[in-house]
């Protein structure tokens, strides 16, 4: 299975990457309701975090997400969400070579998920860091030209100078008595 197709079919519910049992059982070449039937017969080895049921509004925004609704392709059942342990969880009760191939490539694509997002948050860290040091270097040069387009500050009592004479001074003539 190509992994990007796969990729297509994973959804973000609850703050959590999942795949509809709906979209499992197409790659699986099984009936939804087969998938559903094994997952309820050991029920024990899917505990909530591994797989849960839409809620009706989650169910129907995904709805919308899809191709336009025609009758008898969605059931009136929301279906179920299964993360990734939870499809590693749907290897061990469906045994078929098939199942195995596309629990692998599912494992897959979801390893390649994890690092893409790891990869960006590394970059927005990065983008972060050079944002910060030129921030600091953009405000000092805009205070340099702050400074440079003032108007010169001008007092209005001119101030005395004081001039130092140069040159030989002769000394002064001691009177005599």
């Amino acid at each position: 299975m190509d992994i990007q197709i796969i990729q297509k079919k994973i959804f973000v519910i609850r703050g959590q990457r999942v795949m509809l049992d709906r979209r499992l059982s197409d790659m699986y070449g099984v009936p939804t309701k087969s998938i559903n039937l094994a997952v309820k017969r050991n029920i024990a080895r899917f505990p909530s975090d591994f797989m849960f049921q839409l809620s009706k509004e989650e169910y129907d925004s995904l709805r919308f997400q899809f191709e336009t609704l025609k009758r008898g392709e969605h059931s009136k059942y929301a279906p179920y969400a299964f993360t990734e342990h939870g499809i590693t969880m749907l290897s061990s009760i469906l045994k078929s070579a098939t199942a195995i191939s596309v629990n692998i490539a599912v494992v897959r694509a979801f390893i390649f998920l994890k690092q893409y997002n790891s990869d960006i948050k590394i970059l927005q860290l990065r983008i972060q860091e050079l944002e910060s040091k030129f921030n600091k270097k953009i405000d000092n040069i805009n205070d340099v030209i702050e400074f440079l387009l003032a108007e010169p500050k001008i007092s209005k009592t001119p101030k005395k100078e004081t001039r130092v004479k140069i040159g030989y001074k002769l000394p002064k003539k001691q009177e005599t008595i």
